[in-house]
């Protein structure tokens, strides 16, 4: 079996920064997994690499068996990304902006049942058709996770999706989380949250 992502010695550079010094560790299908650490230590460098927003100086990544450069399109496909910034247009309305991003993994119609799961799960329905730019900002954060999932990708890569959340939406998303994982989907999660890290996560790893 594939792991669900293998990282074999990522080195990053930027100039004189060494920003990832020989990282390796491989993740299981099924795990839900934290990676913790200072900040600055390179967590989101790492992240944008396996999605395809930034290339490693060396190393190779595989995500689903797909290497992330020479099977991009397949790693891609296999991947969701919830990044730390709340992305978004605001002349969207909610469930438009997500038939949109459904579209661009070659999803049409046949996808709108699950859109429309996930809003009900995250407690987003009665916004559907809100503008993203009236939502507030802990439905911004779930519908970024939504956003990530409506392709339905097997991995999901959170970074620091509570970060400002207050503690009662923090749960409410832990329970989401959970049950997608529960269901097969293999979770990555960055958190400063020592308590979120022990309630969810079976593994670590730390990059200090």
């Amino acid at each position: 079996m594939h792991a669900a992502i293998r990282i074999e010695d990522v080195h990053k550079r930027y100039g004189a920064l060494q920003a990832l010094k020989g990282v390796s560790f491989d993740i299981r299908p099924g795990e839900f997994f934290g990676l913790l650490g200072p900040n600055g230590a390179g967590k989101s460098t790492l992240i944008s690499i396996i999605a395809g927003l930034s290339q490693a100086s060396s190393g190779q990544i595989s995500v689903m068996g797909h290497d992330t450069v020479r099977n991009w399109r397949m790693a891609r496909r296999s991947l969701g990304v919830v990044p730390q910034e709340l992305v978004f247009d605001p002349f969207f309305n909610v469930v438009d902006m997500l038939r949109l991003q459904a579209g661009y993994f070659g999803c049409g119609s046949e996808s709108w049942p699950w859109i429309d799961e996930m809003l009900e799960r995250l407690d987003l329905a009665d916004k559907r058709r809100s503008p993203m730019r009236g939502l507030s900002g802990g439905m911004k954060r779930r519908l970024m996770i939504a956003r990530a999932l409506v392709h339905e990708p097997k991995l999901l890569i959170l970074d620091e999706p509570t970060a400002g959340v207050d503690i009662e939406l923090r749960r409410s998303m832990w329970t989401f989380l959970e049950e997608m994982n529960r269901q097969g989907t293999t979770i990555i999660l960055t958190t400063h949250y020592m308590e979120e890290a022990e309630a969810l996560c079976r593994n670590i790893a730390i990059i200090d």
